[in-house]
Formats: C-alpha cells, structure tokens, sequence
C-alpha cells in the first residue's frame, strides 16, 4: 500500500513540474498608454498594431513603439538574455512572435517612428497586402535581423502634418 501511495505521489510531482513547465512560455504583457513609453525613443506607446514588445529572461518586460525601435534596442543590447519577442498583427493586433509572423516593408505605409515595417499573423495576408500596395517587399523575422533600420527621410508619416512654421515636436533622433 505504502508504494502504491509513493508512486502516486511521484507520479503526482512529475505532472506538476511537467505542467509548470508548460506555463513558462513568455506572455506579452497588456500596454498602458498612460505610463508605458518605448524603451529606444521614450515616446508614449500606443496600444495598437505597430506596438511591440520583448520579455528578457529575468520577466522584464519592454515594449517599443515601432517594430524599428526593437531592432534598434536589440542591436544595442546584444548581450541582454532575451525569452521572447513580439508584434502585433496589422489587422487584428493579435500579439505574435516574432519567428511567426511576416512582415511587409514599404516606405508608403505610416509607421509610428518612420520604419515603414508592418507584421502580419499569416502569409498569405501579408502578401495580398503587398500586392494591393506598390513598392512591398515581403520580409521574415530572419531579413528583418538583417535590414537596414534606418529611419526614412519621409517622417511626415507622424510629425510634419504640422504647419511650417509649427516646431515639430517628435525631432529626435535614436
């Protein structure tokens, strides 16, 4: 009896750290417009398809205004020890790792920061979205590790709706 008894509570303790095993997957973390600003270019996150996020292994979460601004932080921050990454979907901005999702370049579509790069849960949707818009090049998470992230000169994509002789008050550079 007494082994039967022991079985079942090793048996009981091997589910137990199997299923916390399982729930240790990195979640993205809800946004807070009112207090979360991005962790490259301090500008206010805004809950919705461009925001983006990382979990570093310690749980620190950070979010990023423009999937840009992550490349830029990760590019800076090499030797951080990072669980995962995420973007949002275009569409529905559902929260998608970044290895999952795809991703459309185009210096046409308005980004927060200028970095013209857009995700998408599927690939299919991503390039019917590239096919309605001229100048698209369909991208993996593995091209946009190598892509030039470069701010493009067309930032009136977020700041010059201004008037001329209004100062433009998201100048700033990374």
């Amino acid at each position: 009896m007494k082994k039967k008894l022991l079985s079942f509570i090793v048996l009981a303790g091997l589910i137990m750290i199997l299923a916390a095993c399982g729930n240790d997957k990195a979640q993205p973390v809800s946004i807070n417009e009112a207090t979360d600003t991005c962790e490259t270019c301090n500008m206010a996150v805004i809950d919705n398809q461009h925001a983006t996020q990382i979990i570093l292994e310690n749980g620190k979460s950070m979010v990023f205004d423009d999937v840009g601004c992550m490349y830029e932080w990760v590019t800076k921050h090499e030797n951080e020890k990072i669980d995962a990454q995420f973007v949002r979907d275009y569409h529905d901005e559902e929260w998608i790792l970044v290895d999952d999702a795809t991703y459309v370049y185009n210096q046409s579509v308005k980004t927060p920061m200028a970095y013209n790069v857009i995700s998408f849960k599927d690939k299919a949707t991503a390039e019917e979205f590239a096919a309605e818009n001229e100048g698209s090049t369909i991208m993996t998470a593995n091209d946009l590790a190598e892509h030039d992230w470069k701010q493009k000169d067309d930032k009136a994509n977020h700041s010059h709706s201004h008037s001329d002789d209004e100062k433009d008050d998201h100048s700033h550079s990374h």
